[in-house]
């Protein structure tokens, strides 16, 4: 019965079967995007590439390494956000990078959908195979690939990346860049060290270090120091050079310096007492106390608990601490070591006049020397803390800064910095006093603390003398804003809080 049908179907020549299809199909394109350097801190603006990991024409893949850069504050590595083809070096290596601008072109092959709108209707012979079986025709549709597309992982500058910017590690290797960094110039291979002695198995510097120690150990000692014979031109780094240009317009500031002495035998009398109760959450695990306390303070409520990093462990408190608590006293007492200076503006015919804009709090810098130069870190809102919690911090920003490229960021490092800035060069030589130097956007003040000394005082003691404990600090302040009359009173006040620190307990520290 099916067979007339079939043959008047088959007679009418007009006839021609189509079908609908919506397959997706996937083609790609080569496209060339400038990869810009992005904001990598508050108040960064340029920075310098020191080093390109990589050469034009070279295929990188994403989260290779580009290249490092370096601003006045930190060193960071840029990595790749694409897979593609370096195709030019926009910025060379010592040229500066300003931020939003392209650091390189890389050519991408982006994939493209075709067909991904309802396709118009095609003919079976262009898109489908025939089979001939006697007289009729059997279509077969394409075959399509029921397989799963790869996942890609995409970088978090990535454009397509909408998964908020959250790294996976690769490579296996679970280490800090500050770790990558310092085992690239050394050569090692981080791979090799895994696990790491670090908590879950970080790889930590110490590693890296003790790796290269075995190294050397192995190596013979009798190999002779190559001695040098012609000049050296070595480049500032960006740094070195950020402290040139600070430094250079430190001239057009006028400074006043005062320097004194300041005695710290009852500051050293009470350390003592001061380090035998450390709180137990500022001490290391190694050094708190294991034996419960017999009656357990929770037993109403939870009491409460201190999360403290272990970079800020310390054992030991140090003269600086309490000379900073003392200092914040003082300006407290005194606002105009509070403030800041606003230069004026030129916009318009008319220029305003500088102004000054005194803080609520005791923000002071501390000037660091680690091994990629000069750093100002900021410790905000002395007068609030205790002396335990700014040795913590202290401890904290020696870490950071230690660290290759430096650690701090600008959260240590903010963009008003402090008000007044100290300089602890007695941690490093023999030298009493010192010149200071202020720089703009520095504050009004700065000292520098020489080393403590004990030293035969003639005018104690009834005329016999006595011995004491002094150090020598050194001031420079701003001229324009600070008188010397100022500067010398505010000094005195700082020094009744310095050598009379039982002032503390009575004014609740």
């Amino acid at each position: 019965m099916l067979v007339r049908p079939l043959r008047r179907l088959l007679g009418r020549p007009s006839a021609i079967s189509y079908f609908h299809t919506t397959a997706t199909s996937w083609a790609s394109r080569k496209v060339i995007h400038k990869f810009k350097l992005a904001d990598i801190g508050e108040g960064i603006t340029e920075c310098e590439v020191v080093k390109w990991s990589i050469k034009p024409l070279s295929t990188v893949q994403a989260f290779d390494p580009l290249c490092e850069v370096q601003s006045d504050k930190a060193s960071v590595e840029i990595t790749s956000p694409f897979d593609g083809v370096v195709k030019e070096l926009l910025v060379q290596e010592g040229e500066i990078a300003k931020v939003g601008a392209g650091l390189c072109l890389i050519e991408v092959d982006e994939e493209i959908v075709e067909g991904s709108e309802p396709a118009l209707p095609e003919p079976v012979q262009s898109s489908a195979v025939e089979i001939k079986r006697g007289e009729e025709k059997v279509v077969s549709p394409p075959p399509s690939s029921s397989e799963p597309a790869p996942v890609r992982r995409l970088h978090p500058l990535d454009p397509k990346n909408t998964s908020g910017g959250k790294l996976t590690n690769a490579d296996g290797v679970h280490a800090a860049p500050s770790v990558r960094h310092f085992a690239r110039q050394k050569g090692v291979d981080l791979t090799f060290l895994v696990p790491g002695s670090g908590k879950a198995g970080r790889i930590e510097k110490s590693d890296v270090e003790a790796y290269l120690t075995r190294g050397t150990e192995s190596r013979s000692n009798d190999i002779p120091l190559v001695q040098q014979r012609e000049d050296v031109v070595v480049e500032l780094g960006r740094t070195r050079y950020g402290m040139w240009k600070a430094m250079t317009k430190s001239l057009e500031i006028p400074h006043f310096g005062y320097s004194t002495t300041l005695d710290l035998t009852a500051l050293h009398e009470i350390l003592p007492l001061l380090n035998t109760h450390i709180p137990s959450h500022y001490l290391p695990p190694s050094s708190r106390p294991t034996q419960p306390p017999s009656v357990n303070p929770s037993a109403l409520y939870p009491a409460p608990t201190h999360a403290i990093p272990e970079s800020q462990h310390f054992t030991r408190l140090t003269y600086l601490p309490v000379l900073l608590k003392t200092l914040a006293k003082a300006m407290i007492e005194w606002p105009l070591f509070r403030s800041s200076i606003t230069p004026p503006s030129s916009s318009g015919a008319v220029s305003s006049k500088p102004s000054l804009t005194i803080r609520p709090q005791a923000d002071i810098s501390i000037a660091l020397s680690t091994p990629t130069g000069l750093y100002t870190p900021t410790l905000q809102a002395v007068n609030d803390q205790s002396i335990y919690s700014l040795s913590a911090q202290l401890k904290h920003l020696s870490h950071l800064a230690r660290q290759t490229p430096s650690g701090l960021s600008p959260k240590e490092m903010p963009k008003r910095g402090g008000t007044l800035t100290v300089s602890n060069v007695g941690a490093i030589g023999a030298g009493d006093f010192a010149s200071p130097v202020l720089v703009p956007g520095g504050g009004v003040a700065i000292v520098a603390i020489g080393r403590a000394k004990w030293v035969w005082d003639v005018d104690r003691g009834d005329g016999k003398g006595e011995r004491r404990l002094k150090v020598g600090v050194s001031w420079s302040g701003d001229h324009r804003v600070v008188e010397g009359a100022e500067l010398a009173a505010f000094v005195e006040c700082w020094r009744a809080y310095v050598e009379v620190p039982q002032r503390l307990i009575g004014e609740g520290v």
